[in-house]
């Protein structure tokens, strides 16, 4: 280690992810020091309530309620308390005292990322969030820095655990959602209130950030398509299943290309079909997954914990220690590269495949009139299942390709029909969708899913 000074390090939160990063900077501050070339020293801990449940032992004399006077004199300063405010106002002061920041917070950085980073550039400091878009897994850095010479052209990923483990234990044991999610709270997975997770809204936060490091450009958190996993029920997933699919919460961020050559980005959350092939289709549990294309560097997979004290705690530390390293070095911090200002396009710019799933009349001429409404919206059939639901008396239920289906004289009743589709663009498949909802031959649309990874 250098004779360098002891650089001072304040921590603002002490909650599942604060707790472990105190500890470990505690325990293991020698060997981080030798890593960071200089000592570094926990200044304190500001929490709301000093008698609060901590996960780990720490010295209680570190804990203070005084955020603002913590924050002064600190060299680094971790934001760890989640949510917009007081973390908002905490960061830019800690910004303006010349202070490096190391922050988790996704809905901190999806909000207001731009504030912060512009602040941080007018006094040449740094914000590092590695912690902020998967957990442990690092995807920052290599975004950022190690593909800076790259163009990205898609990111596909699981990024929200909580989602990963419902639709997972779904598909593997046949679980009910209500059931999964209660157990999903009951280890600690997810909140009492789930809404962030299973309305798509925690990935969506994640989405935008990746999108902004991918694309250099600045996307907001309203730009971003968000839809969640409540609708996904037993028989989505049977269904997913026969077709050889998996269905998982996803984020894409993808470069488009038009005819002109202009470009434009589209980010969006959604559940969406894997094919149980694809590296995506294997992430089980509460893992995250993060799968970017390149032009030059081709495909690559980002795989681990995406959540968790201990794990998160993790990549926090690795921001601690390059913070440390620049305070050494010199210099002002590196800016982020947000200039290439590509537009956000709505969702039904994106082209895509996709699993329709229809209620009908079961009577002949009904598959006709859906191939034919979907041919006048530019959506073109490539496979067909019919399953017959509900017969008439004396008649038997029966499965079969479209072919036989089409040429059935079951009498009256119900069939399920699962479409797939050869690539649509999504605001032409919306419009028909609503086409044949309003058809008469449709009972009901049970459910429209995008099919991504090919």
């Amino acid at each position: 280690m250098t004779d360098y000074r002891t650089l001072r390090v304040a921590l603002l939160g002490a909650g599942a992810v604060g707790s472990q990063v105190a500890d470990l900077l505690l325990k293991h501050g020698d060997e981080l020091a030798d890593r960071a070339g200089a000592k570094l020293e926990l200044a304190g801990i500001a929490v709301r309530n000093l008698d609060g449940k901590r996960d780990a032992d720490l010295p209680r004399e570190l804990f203070t309620t005084d955020a603002e006077t913590l924050i002064v004199g600190s060299d680094i300063v971790i934001e760890l308390m989640g949510g917009i405010e007081p973390a908002r106002t905490q960061v830019l002061h800690a910004i303006a005292s010349g202070a490096d920041v190391v922050t988790a917070n996704k809905a901190l950085l999806a909000t207001h990322g731009s504030e912060v980073f512009e602040a941080a550039d007018q006094v040449g400091a740094e914000v590092y969030y590695e912690a902020a878009a998967a957990g442990a897994i690092p995807i920052i850095r290599p975004l950022r820095d190690s593909l800076a010479g790259d163009r990205v052209v898609r990111i596909m990923g699981i990024v929200n655990g909580t989602t990963n483990y419902i639709l997972d234990r779904m598909d593997t044991e046949g679980a009910d959602f209500a059931d999964v999610l209660a157990q999903a709270q009951e280890l600690g997975y997810a909140e009492a209130d789930p809404t962030a997770d299973v309305e798509g809204y925690d990935a969506a936060q994640k989405a935008a950030i990746l999108a902004s490091l991918a694309f250099h450009t600045t996307v907001p958190l309203d730009a971003v398509h968000r839809e969640g996993i409540t609708s996904v029920d037993a028989a989505m997933i049977e269904s997913a299943r026969h077709a050889g699919y998996v269905i998982k919460l996803l984020a894409v961020c993808e470069r488009l290309t038009a005819d002109d050559g202009s470009e434009s980005i589209s980010v969006r959350v959604y559940p969406a079909l894997v094919e149980r092939t694809h590296p995506l289709a294997s992430v089980h549990g509460a893992n995250n997954a993060v799968f970017v294309q390149a032009e030059a560097a081709g495909d690559l997979m980002f795989y681990g914990a995406g959540a968790g004290g201990v794990q998160t705690a993790s990549a926090v530390l690795g921001d601690v220690v390059s913070a440390a390293r620049r305070h050494i070095a010199g210099g002002v911090g590196v800016g982020e590269s947000t200039r290439a200002n590509l537009p956000a396009v709505p969702i039904g710019h994106v082209i895509t495949r996709y699993q329709i799933t229809l209620e009908v009349d079961d009577q002949p001429g009904v598959l006709a009139t859906v191939a034919g409404i979907l041919s006048e919206g530019r959506v073109s059939i490539a496979t067909v299942e019919q399953t017959v639901i509900e017969a008439s008396v004396g008649a038997a239920a029966s499965t079969g390709s479209a072919t036989e289906a089409e040429g059935s004289t079951i009498g009256a009743g119900s069939a399920r029909l699962v479409i797939g589709t050869h690539k649509a663009r999504e605001q032409d498949l919306s419009e028909t969708v609503e086409r044949l909802a309003a058809s008469g031959v449709v009972e009901r649309v049970v459910s429209v899913l995008r099919v991504e990874g090919n």
